[in-house]
């Protein structure tokens, strides 16, 4: 079994945790917070000893250039986890460049099965490393926003900062 590192840290779009296995970031998630006031946190393992990581810091890093708007391309490993037709989803979309957009029809035929829109649907819903799998690039084939976990806000400001 490995082990498990992760930080949780302040972004522009609120608190986030980045888990890393120690070899590949395997979640990244906004963290609700609704009682508690806001602190800085540490990275923590779930005994809740110090346990930093250079991985999750350097995602972090990664994220905070990214809102900068200084970096395009994560060059961090990834591993998600999920089915294999989840993971042929989420590879499709880390093609999607940086600015740009798909239709969840476009991204079931980049996946070679034209015919799984929903299921595109159903997996971005279920992309477990928010930002750096961009699922906020895929829209309704009318170029509308459609569904998104953090909310057709969040969704809309993501692809703003990457238009500018």
């Amino acid at each position: 079994m490995k082990n498990t590192f992760y930080g949780i840290f302040d972004t522009p779009f609120g608190l986030v945790k980045i888990i890393s296995d120690g070899e590949a970031i395997t979640s990244l998630k906004r963290v609700i917070v609704e009682s508690e006031p806001l602190r800085p946190l540490s990275m923590t393992d779930a005994k809740g000893k110090e346990n930093p990581n250079d991985l999750v810091h350097k995602a972090k890093k990664q994220l905070d250039e990214y809102f900068a708007g200084k970096r395009r391309v994560f060059d961090i490993p990834l591993r998600p986890n999920g089915t294999v037709f989840q993971q042929s989803v989420w590879n499709a979309l880390e093609e999607i460049p940086y600015g740009e957009t798909r239709s969840y029809k476009q991204v079931a035929e980049m996946i070679g099965n034209p015919k799984a829109c929903r299921a595109v649907g159903m997996a971005n819903n279920k992309n477990p490393i928010w930002i750096m799998i961009p699922c906020h690039r895929v829209i309704g084939a009318d170029g509308s926003l459609t569904g998104y976990g953090g909310g057709l806000d969040m969704k809309k400001r993501l692809l703003e900062l990457e238009r500018k």
